[in-house]
């Protein structure tokens, strides 16, 4: 049955459209295949027409499908290549008062809380205000949100815990477990801590992180079918390499390549695109002089141009990022339609928010994988703030900025890490579901890693180096595309740029 807010969304475009409904014929709505595709039909003029008579449209709506169904390439099954979006941000615009940050964070500690109160180290819980009736070097655990962070003179790491009750100081010396944690510890965090009371500071012998549970399941699909994982096509700049992102239309296609290789790129049933899908238009100062394609609308025309080349069983899963027309805090909702309406019209296009979870490959004996969707903006922040993550490599490990974030369960904790939306009813950026994929952007590099079986991507851009990355000192690894055999969980990185000097970053762990 279609939902509710679906089909209004339908009988209020066909009335715009001048197509009055009767009740028979708002009952037919609910039998429509696709009914997502069948609106964004009905949104397209040039497909609709003038057409008055909504049982006429509907006929000429299934007569293009069978027709679109009938051009498309011979390829694989495409039953099983079922996609559900689990979560994609929705909420409608509204003024923002203070008491939204209040809120947002007050939602990002209970959500966090919740998750840390089931460890084992933190069974016996207690707040802020209720320290001062414990014994002095009393044991206890208590769960806080990092507001500050200092080191003292003599080596020590001294972080100011709070909680819905209060605020206490907690010392952590360099002779402590904790201490290792307590030094990549970045503000805005929410820990549990473990120590003994001694006044109004606790001595911390352990920190605990929300983290991903040792015990997570490697899913692995019960028959073989392939995911491609890209991003950060920049479209309209006048360093996007057009040659080698044709090779990756015709490689997908399978007029590339021998033939194992146009075998596999049949069974590819998915693609994901973790955003920046074009250059964009006043994204930085001056950046006129560095456009090929200077209108956004043409940027995302042309884009939609290609990937309408792509073979409609295989479904391609979009989230937006930092350059396109659009907000940049996050969570951002799916591109805006005035803008990139060529794209929304494609009709094996999902698009979700910035970030979003995905569902892939279901069926009735197979749960599927959950795919976290995630830009990356915060990446940078983290890869110069996180002293372990600085020393080997910063920017150029997007595995250990990844990673670190997945400890923390969430996407950007620190309030300057990324520029945000205060939601009081939910921070979104949390990760409170655990993915089998984690997918992500925004930094140029290519790298493949596990953490607990989660497998972590960070997708290529399709663009050369640009003056700001020479200046900074970050070399990308352009023109390549990720690709996971869903069945063994291997990953392949393709490349179709030649680009020797800089090989791939991955690692396991």
């Amino acid at each position: 049955m279609l939902e509710i807010d679906k089909k209004r969304e339908i009988v209020s475009t066909l009335m715009g459209k001048g197509i009055l409904l009767d009740r028979a014929m708002l009952g037919k709505i609910d039998t429509i295949p696709e009914q997502e595709r069948f609106h964004r039909f009905i949104l397209d003029d040039n497909a609709a027409g003038q057409e008055a008579d909504f049982t006429r449209l509907l006929e000429k709506y299934l007569q293009t499908r069978t027709e679109q169904a009938e051009a498309a390439p011979d390829t694989t099954d495409t039953q099983n290549a079922k996609v559900e979006i689990i979560f994609s941000y929705k909420a409608e615009p509204k003024k923002r008062e203070v008491q939204d940050f209040t809120g947002y964070f007050t939602s990002r500690y209970d959500s966090l809380r919740s998750i840390l109160q089931h460890r084992k180290e933190l069974q016996s819980l207690t707040s802020i205000n209720r320290l001062n009736q414990k014994r002095e070097r009393e044991q206890t655990a208590l769960i806080g949100m990092i507001t500050d962070k200092q080191e003292t003179k003599t080596g020590k790491i001294m972080l100011t815990a709070e909680d819905m009750t209060g605020k206490i100081k907690v010392i952590v010396s360099q002779n402590s477990d904790a201490y290792e944690i307590a030094k990549e510890t970045t503000l805005d965090e929410v820990l549990g801590i473990v120590g003994t009371c001694a006044g109004d500071v606790i001595f911390a012998s352990n920190l605990i992180l929300p983290d991903i549970p040792l015990y997570k399941e490697m899913k692995k699909s019960p028959d073989e079918a392939y995911v491609l994982f890209l991003g950060d096509f920049h479209l309209g700049s006048k360093l996007f390499l057009w040659e080698p992102f044709e090779k990756l239309i015709t490689w997908i296609r399978g007029e590339q390549g021998n033939e194992k290789q146009a075998e596999i790129a049949k069974k590819v049933k998915y693609i994901f695109v973790t955003g920046d899908l074009v250059e964009g238009v006043g994204i930085y100062p001056d950046q006129e002089k560095d456009l090929a394609i200077t209108d956004i609308y043409e940027q995302y025309n042309e884009l939609a141009k290609h990937l309408r080349r792509i073979p409609q069983d295989k479904r391609i899963i979009i989230c937006p990022g930092n350059h396109d027309a659009m907000r940049i805090a996050e969570p951002q909702p799916p591109l805006y339609k005035d803008f990139a309406e060529a794209v929304w019209k494609l009709p094996n296009v999902t698009m979700v928010s910035n970030p979003a979870y995905v569902n892939i490959h279901s069926s009735e004996s197979f749960p599927g994988f959950d795919v976290l969707m995630y830009h990356g903006f915060s990446f940078i922040y983290y890869a110069n703030a996180v002293e372990s993550i600085r020393n080997k490599g910063g920017q150029r490990r997007p595995d250990l900025i990844m990673k670190y974030l997945l400890q923390r369960r969430h996407l950007a904790p620190t309030h300057k890490s990324t520029l945000y939306l205060p939601d009081a009813q939910k921070d979104s950026l949390v990760i409170d579901k655990i993915p089998d994929f984690f997918a992500s952007g925004h930094i140029h590099r290519t790298s493949a890693a596990n953490y607990r079986n989660i497998t972590m991507l960070n997708c290529s851009s399709w663009l050369e180096m640009t003056e700001y990355q020479e200046k900074v000192g970050l070399i990308p690894q352009p023109g390549r595309a990720l690709l996971v055999n869903l069945q063994t969980r291997k990953v392949k990185i393709l490349k179709f740029y030649d680009d020797t000097q800089n090989e791939e970053q991955t690692s396991e762990e």
